[in-house]
């Protein structure tokens, strides 16, 4: 053979011919198509998580997720899904939870070394983009693996109500309604048909739950969703079940 003839059969043996799949244990290495497909693993651990979503209303901004739990022997009070990150901004994920204990802890060290330094809440934006690059710096080293979690990061600051969603690659966009999770595709169609730019934070709670009801597999109740808001007193926290009920009879 010459070297172009030994080159065409090598892009046609049985070896080339099993494209990202050879590719699929390494994450830095790209594969022909321009993949790294741990990353596309992690996606797909994202996507066999529990539901979560966040909408931006006009005076704040809501997150909302399933919160089933694997066994009725579970204490489901000491499980969460929706965290401060500080006081003015709160997290969802989708995904693996002991990989999001991990972004959340850096976050809120990262959060409080900025209070310290200049006496007051670290910007939405520049909370979501330190854990954006957090999870950028996994998916670009040897001897780790991406975090198998993406996020819905709500807060208010100076530029008002603030909704962001951070992926397993690092890459991060602001959004005005945005699932993520099982099922976000047809949650994300069900919000583009209700979402409008006038929304009002109570209005986006009961959106958000009739969201969850879409693909909700079963009864729906206050001890099985969890719900967080932060308004224009700046202030994240998760409703109560007792409130959380108090909306749900308010949608049925």
């Amino acid at each position: 053979f010459g070297s172009r003839q030994l080159g065409c059969a090598l892009l046609s043996s049985p070896t080339a011919a099993m494209g990202d799949a050879e590719y699929s244990f390494s994450l830095t290495t790209f594969s022909p198509q321009g993949k790294l497909v741990q990353i596309e693993y992690a996606l797909n651990a994202v996507a066999a998580g529990r539901p979560a979503l966040g909408i931006k209303a006009k005076n704040g901004v809501v997150l909302a997720t399933e919160k089933k739990v694997p066994s009725i022997l579970i204490d489901d009070s000491s499980i969460r899904k929706i965290e401060n990150v500080n006081d003015g901004v709160g997290a969802v994920f989708a995904g693996m939870p002991p990989d999001f204990r991990v972004i959340l802890r850096k976050s809120r060290k990262r959060a409080m070394e900025y209070w310290q330094v200049y006496k007051t809440d670290m910007p939405v934006y520049q909370l979501t983009k330190s854990a954006a690059q957090l999870m950028q710096e996994f998916t670009q080293q040897g001897g780790v693996r991406p975090f198998g979690v993406s996020l819905m990061i709500a807060g208010y600051d100076d530029n008002g109500p603030q909704l962001f969603q951070v992926d397993p690659s690092g890459a991060y966009f602001g959004w005005k309604a945005s699932a993520i999770g099982k099922n976000y595709v047809n949650a994300k169609s069900f919000l583009e048909k209700r979402y409008n730019e006038d929304i009002e934070l109570e209005d986006a709670i009961h959106t958000a739950i009739l969201t969850l009801k879409e693909s909700f597999e079963g009864a729906i109740t206050q001890d099985n969703i969890e719900i967080g808001i932060v308004g224009e007193d700046r202030k994240f926290r998760v409703l109560t079940p007792a409130e959380v009920q108090d909306y749900l009879q308010e949608v049925e």
